[in-house]
């Protein structure tokens, strides 16, 4: 299958060689982070993966973070959950967050429509309570993830200036 480019700048080549030239860009962002967040993004990646088989990864290396959206479609408003990492730690990110009930109250945020949880640990995705949020984002989705087959990576955007991945050693 060809690579497909679009004005966004999103390559998605489906063949075993554009996948493991997508994996390899991928981890090249992760790698950018303190070595504790980036096996953490790599740990919450794989749990996702899981999780959510048939999801699309939208890979967006951004100025503020490293996204990597969890979704039934290219996309990003069809994203359930997004890996969101920065210099200061990991989170998910639930696009639609605010629509999201909550009983366990651990959801944070304010905006009109993100959500998010601080993930200190890739054991954190196996909580009933994570698990519930990302279950009923997926069902509130107005496109299904879809019942069969695996997704695949796609690198949506990299944006030439980003903040720094890992934190700045502070003066003495």
């Amino acid at each position: 299958m060809a690579t497909h480019k679009t004005i966004s700048g999103e390559s998605s080549n489906t063949s075993v060689a554009g996948q493991a030239e997508a994996e390899s860009q991928l981890a090249s962002f992760v790698e950018k982070f303190e070595p504790k967040y980036a096996s953490l993004i790599r740990d919450c990646r794989k749990k996702l993966k899981k999780l959510l088989p048939s999801a699309l990864e939208l890979v967006y290396d951004n100025y503020n973070f490293l996204a990597i959206g969890y979704c039934s479609s290219k996309r990003a408003s069809d994203c359930v959950v997004s890996i969101a990492a920065a210099a200061n730690g990991v989170g998910l990110s639930f696009y639609h967050g605010v629509d999201l009930p909550d009983p366990g109250g651990i959801l944070e945020g304010a905006g009109k429509q993100n959500r998010f949880i601080r993930i200190p640990d890739a054991s954190r995705l196996g909580d009933a309570d994570v698990i519930w949020l990302i279950a009923s984002a997926a069902d509130l989705g107005k496109t299904p993830l879809p019942r069969k087959g695996n997704g695949y990576l796609i690198i949506k955007s990299v944006s030439a200036k980003q903040r720094p991945r890992q934190r700045t050693a502070s003066a003495p």
